[in-house]
């Protein structure tokens, strides 16, 4: 039987082979295995005589193109006599070395030009990595947050309102009209530095939601209030902002209210605030706690740990005045006796002011300093707006100023000078003159009757207009519009009895703070004929200050707040020492320096 032509020959078999690849002359020795031999080959798995391949199949790819790992099988020049172009790169030679090695002056242009690009590269690296941050930390301002970073008013914390096209701290639907207002105290002329028309729809004050107001969402124990603060009792409805309080079960309390402020966000130094309320409820029916109010920033309201050692002080001297329980060893005597009948006639159960003027040097304090190196004395002091209530089934509110260290027996300097009631028969002096834990200057004064939210729905204006600190200073409350009383800074001067020395209008920057709530702290609860929901409405809040004595922000160079907003955040710490495990700062008048 004739023997077939291999593969390599056959009709249609490829043009060559990987034996192309390989010289005729090579010993077998130097062949590749067999998957890279000639598909021609004897040793072939596809040799035809073999009848081990199908007629049909064709060469793989890998069997055409697979090479030999020998090189000298491809035909390449590889052996040891055979000199190559770059062969010079790799054979040593002493003479062009050495004139290579031997180098030359870098005193050219290419060689300034190179030390020139170094040094520029290493002062820059120095600047870059040391000088920068140096700089940066000796030349840092702090960038305020009344200017909107460019963008115009913001908050304290450099929030932009969401609220689309209003972006100052002066709400843009605030009438112009109401961009100036005449002072109640001389008369002159004030500017309107912020305002809330609360007229967008639906407004929610959760935190984060708005640039200036945050909701609390906490029991407000202080007090030992019946409800419980939510931020969903409040909200923004027919042009205004509604707090409501409803008989519905939260956090294990039968009833729900709210409070929101605007702490940390928009705190103002002097000036005057307006409000205009419809109140909750009815003008008959007892039980009901709505307030304005305002406080220092360096207390937040319902955070107990911040407010230990800080409320309702407003004090600058080192004295008997900052000590627990304003005595020191049992002295003076007037401190022990005739005061708090429920606290066995103790004049004071406060804890001494944290941040007095005789903190030691050193210790934590937020400053700012005196000329002679102490510490200025800081705390939240706290001027209430309005607190409203019911009596004789007629509406009042009373409009008071919280004060310590206290005068002896609560009674403060009431003298024609220092006490002005504007009108006689819509305004008195409060009986209510303090307790163990806040001493009082207040009046209490008759509502607009019809302003209430069972009653009508008019609107009636409170307010206050203060100018901070010793001398000229005052407090005036508005009560339905109009000038209802004023205190001078004399009625709570020095007290010899009690070893204390005057106490200023506050000088903190204040936040604004408005809830409805329930307490029998407060009075009796009349809940058989309360009707809930009730709802406190406000129309606008609205703020004037002086055009020469402009002081808004939270964290003011002459009372700066920022650096100390520690215990802020956690209303369950109620104290400073015990919850926060924070110490109270050494004091001089105590011997702890």
């Amino acid at each position: 039987m004739s023997r077939a032509p291999p593969y390599s020959q056959m009709p249609g078999s490829p043009a060559s082979s990987t034996t192309n690849l390989i010289p005729p002359s090579a010993p077998p020795s130097r062949r590749g295995p067999p998957s890279v031999r000639s598909v021609g080959s004897t040793n072939s798995p596809y040799d035809a005589a073999t009848d081990r391949r199908p007629p049909s199949l064709k060469p793989s790819v890998s069997d055409k193109f697979s090479l030999s790992p020998d090189p000298r099988d491809w035909g390449a020049a590889v052996a040891l006599n055979v000199r190559e172009p770059d062969d010079y790169l790799h054979n040593p030679d002493p003479k062009r070395d050495r004139k290579n090695d031997k180098g030359g002056t870098f005193l050219t242009a290419r060689g300034f030009a190179n030390l020139g690009c170094l040094a520029i590269l290493l002062v820059v690296l120095i600047g870059l990595f040391a000088g920068y941050p140096i700089a940066s930390h000796f030349l840092k301002q702090t960038v305020s947050t009344n200017g909107g970073f460019n963008l115009g008013g913001t908050n304290g914390s450099g929030q932009v309102p969401s609220m689309p096209g209003n972006w100052g701290m002066i709400d843009l639907e605030t009438p112009q009209d109401a961009y100036t207002y005449s002072s109640f105290n001389d008369n002159s002329e004030m500017q309107l530095i912020f305002s809330d028309e609360f007229n967008t729809e639906g407004r929610t004050f959760y935190p984060g939601d708005d640039p200036y107001w945050e909701a609390v969402d906490l029991h407000y124990w202080q007090t030992n209030n019946l409800e419980w603060y939510s931020p969903e009792a409040i909200t923004t409805k027919n042009g205004s902002l509604q707090i409501s309080l409803s008989k519905q079960v939260t956090h294990n309390l039968n009833y729900q209210g709210g409070m929101m402020s605007t702490w940390n966000k928009f705190c103002f130094t002097g000036g005057l605030v307006l409000a205009s309320v419809n109140l909750p409820g009815s003008n008959n029916v007892l039980g009901l706690w709505p307030a304005i109010w305002t406080m220092g920033n360096l207390g937040r309201a319902g955070y107990g740990a911040s407010l230990d050692g800080m409320w309702p002080y407003t004090y600058d001297a080192c004295d008997v005045g900052t000590a627990p329980n304003q005595t020191l060893n049992g002295l003076p005597l007037a401190a022990t006796e005739n005061g708090d009948p429920s606290n066995g006639d103790a004049l004071s159960y406060l804890p001494g002011q944290r941040l007095s003027r005789c903190t030691c040097p050193g210790e934590s304090h937020p400053g700012p300093i005196h000329s002679d190196g102490s510490y200025v004395g800081r705390a939240a002091p706290e001027i209430d707006i309005f607190e409203a209530q019911v009596s004789n089934s007629k509406g009042f509110v009373s409009q008071s100023g919280q004060w310590a260290p206290f005068n002896h027996e609560y009674v403060w300097l009431n003298t024609s000078d220092n006490l002005i009631i504007h009108n006689s028969s819509v305004t008195a002096l409060n009986a209510y003159l303090g307790g163990a834990y806040q001493q009082a200057t207040s009046c209490i004064s008759q509502t607009a009757q019809s302003c209430y939210q069972l009653n009508g729905t008019c609107f009636a204006t409170y307010g206050l207009e203060y100018k901070p600190g010793f001398d000229d200073a005052y407090i005036t409350w508005i009560n339905n519009g109009q000038a209802a009383w004023t205190l001078n800074v004399a009625g709570v001067g020095a007290d010899s009895e009690v070893e204390i020395s005057a106490r200023p209008v506050p000088q903190e920057p204040l936040y604004l703070l408005a809830n409805l709530g329930m307490s029998e702290n407060f009075g009796y609860v009349d809940l058989t004929h309360l009707v809930f929901p009730a709802i406190m409405t406000i129309d606008y809040v609205r703020v004037y200050q002086r055009s020469d004595s402009i002081n808004i922000g939270c964290d003011p160079e002459d009372f700066p707040t920022a650096a100390y907003m520690e215990a802020y955040t956690n209303p369950n710490l109620t104290t400073w020492v015990n919850d926060f495990k924070q110490t109270i700062p050494k004091s001089s008048f105590l011997g702890q320096c």
